[in-house]
């Protein structure tokens, strides 16, 4: 039992953070129908600027978080009118290889000045403290906290989207832009509002996962996969989807610790000689593959 207490305990903690990375994938294509392929660059940069300020200024590594946020608001919002609103006027094939260009951009700009080295960070408040909470499960600070402050950057941003003013007129241009524009609502605003939140929510991320994850200029492949399987399960534009889906994805990539309790409990001598490690992400790809084909639009589509 030890062992599959402590792999949902990990799932759902990584879910969670997992779940703040789709947020502002979700967030843009609900607003603009437009994929962002640079996403998991984002989250490399947020990555980059919590490591980068807690080293050059000496703070905690979670301190730097308004920083991240605000790189990552600027960087949304320059990418969108340098950048995507020329995107928007041709046609989708132009959208999808934009942003893909836009991710090869920012990849190699950051092997440019930061070199293809691992970096981590080893100093913290909370860097090698760990809790433990009974049934042998054990967790590090850096994760509970991480998963905590994740909670709260979600609900801020559902807060933001769904209880204020500027949220429902993102909501009423996400739903028909012309009707929008009709009722006086600057579109275009909405679209960079749309970005920069985006932008702000994954580089928060980052600065929260750079905490017990290491990062290179190569680590944004990996989360963007995994940030376009929570949003395909959840639903494209679905933010309530997009959290629930991210508990569900973190605990998929538990998989090797609940192969192991059962491996155990059935006194299997096949299934204890396997070690599905290395295959725990090929079970999120999988995910993202048969939900595509069984329900395109998601467990919690909206827009149809």
């Amino acid at each position: 039992m030890d062992i599959l207490a402590g792999s949902v305990a990990a799932g759902l903690l990584i879910g969670l953070v997992f779940a703040l990375v789709a947020l502002g994938l979700t967030i843009i294509f609900g607003m603009m129908d437009i994929v962002n392929f640079a996403h998991g660059e984002f989250l490399m940069i947020g990555m980059y600027t919590a490591l980068l300020t807690s080293q050059t200024t000496g703070i905690d590594p979670l301190a730097a978080l308004p920083v991240a946020a605000l790189v990552g608001f600027l960087l949304g919002v320059c990418c969108y009118f340098g950048f995507v609103k020329y995107l928007l006027r041709g046609p989708m094939v132009a959208q999808l290889l934009g942003t893909f260009g836009l991710m090869l951009l920012l990849r190699n700009l950051a092997l440019l000045f930061f070199g293809s080295e691992d970096r981590t960070i080893h100093e913290g408040l909370l860097v090698g403290q760990s809790f433990e909470i009974g049934m042998g499960i054990v967790i590090p600070a850096t994760k509970l906290a991480a998963a905590v402050l994740a909670v709260v950057a979600f609900v801020g941003t559902w807060l933001l989207m769904n209880r204020t003013k500027l949220g429902r007129a993102m909501t009423a241009t996400a739903l028909n832009r012309q009707g929008a524009r009709y009722m006086g609502i600057s579109t275009e605003r909405m679209n960079a509002l749309a970005w920069g939140i985006g932008g702000a929510t994954v580089t928060v991320a980052g600065a929260l996962l750079v905490n017990f994850w290491s990062v290179t200029p190569f680590v944004g492949l990996l989360f963007t996969m995994i940030a376009f399987a929570i949003v395909a399960l959840g639903g494209f534009g679905s933010v309530p989807g997009a959290f629930f889906a991210g508990l569900l994805v973190g605990l998929i990539t538990e998989i090797p610790g609940f192969w192991d309790f059962f491996a155990y409990i059935t006194g299997s001598s096949w299934m204890s000689g396997i070690s599905m490690t290395p295959f725990k992400y090929t079970w999120v790809y999988l995910a993202y593959f048969l939900i595509m084909i069984f329900r395109p639009r998601g467990l919690f589509g909206w827009k149809s």
